[in-house]
């Protein structure tokens, strides 16, 4: 079975608060998805854990005061999915996480667990970067915000300190605004498989459809951590929607990125990938938005 030296079940965040501080060496358990196969796997053999698992106030999507998208840290894959709000605004991050594992980890698997995990192939990692997404944590000092980009640390290491539980990850209303996205996952397989890598794009395109008024682009498996591509969105942003910028957009991004040789994918196969995945997403997000390319 599993080897689990003790595990205490939080009644809430206060609650959940108070147990990480009178047991600093606990980690927090969500869904739960990861953190057991790491168990029998003997990686976590003998930790304690705390369970937020039962804490219905961070599930769920809304739309809060500030107009942010609000996506609570225990809200599933397939919630998320499904949700209307998700749907409407950013369906590519439905789309993004509907593409974890299979249905049974989506029904279980958490939005909070993916991004704390801090791996770079989390398939809502390239998006929420994309995104501008926040994190909410949430500890003995009371709530602080985050932006992704700074969240992540380095490889499996993101901001939480000590007695700190993410409550909450928020999608800014200009970061959604008038906004399309397209995510791409390249794997060896097209079910229950890590991202080799993983591109997401979003627009907002110039209201004559012309011009490409913001591009934003994310990657999974490109760096240690969850990466933007700066350079490529320097150089496309106010550009005509043409093939010769589009292609140059997508060569750009290899200026940023800095893939792995590893059993998966070699370093030349992903910097490939890369550049055709950006050309690919920011064709489909022109499509989307109404836009049209000139030749």
């Amino acid at each position: 079975m599993y080897d689990i030296k003790a595990l205490y079940e939080a009644e809430s965040v206060k609650d959940a608060i108070r147990l990480l501080q009178e047991h600093p060496e606990a980690q927090v358990l969500a869904g739960g998805s990861d953190v057991l196969v790491q168990i029998r796997e003997g990686r976590r053999a003998g930790c304690e854990f705390v369970s937020i698992y039962m804490l219905d106030e961070l599930r769920g999507v809304s739309i809060d005061g500030e107009e942010n998208i609000r996506i609570g840290s225990l809200t599933s894959f397939s919630h998320i999915t499904n949700d209307p709000v998700i749907q409407k605004y950013i369906n590519v991050l439905g789309e993004a996480v509907d593409m974890v594992g299979g249905p049974q980890i989506r029904a279980i698997g958490t939005i909070g667990g993916n991004t704390c995990n801090g791996v770079t192939s989390a398939d809502s990692a390239s998006t929420l970067m994309a995104w501008d997404a926040v994190i909410e944590l949430t500890g003995p000092e009371g709530a602080r915000r985050v932006p992704i980009k700074d969240f992540y640390i380095k490889a499996k290491v993101v901001d939480i300190k000590p007695g700190e539980i993410q409550t909450a990850i928020l999608i800014p209303k200009e970061s959604y605004e008038n906004c399309f996205g397209h995510y791409i996952k390249y794997s060896m397989r097209n079910a229950l498989d890590i991202a080799t890598t993983g591109c997401s794009v979003n627009i907002v395109l110039s209201s004559d459809k012309k011009t490409f008024e913001r591009v934003r682009i994310g990657y999974g498996v490109a760096s240690p951590i969850p990466v933007r591509a700066p350079h490529a969105e320097e150089f496309i942003n106010g550009k005509k929607i043409t093939e010769k910028n589009i292609k140059k957009f997508a060569e750009t991004v290899l200026e940023d990125i800095n893939p792995r040789d590893s059993w998966r994918a070699g370093k030349a196969l992903r910097q490939h990938i890369s550049v055709v995945m950006a050309e690919r997403a920011l064709r489909d997000c022109v499509e989307q938005a109404g836009g049209k390319v000139d030749g």
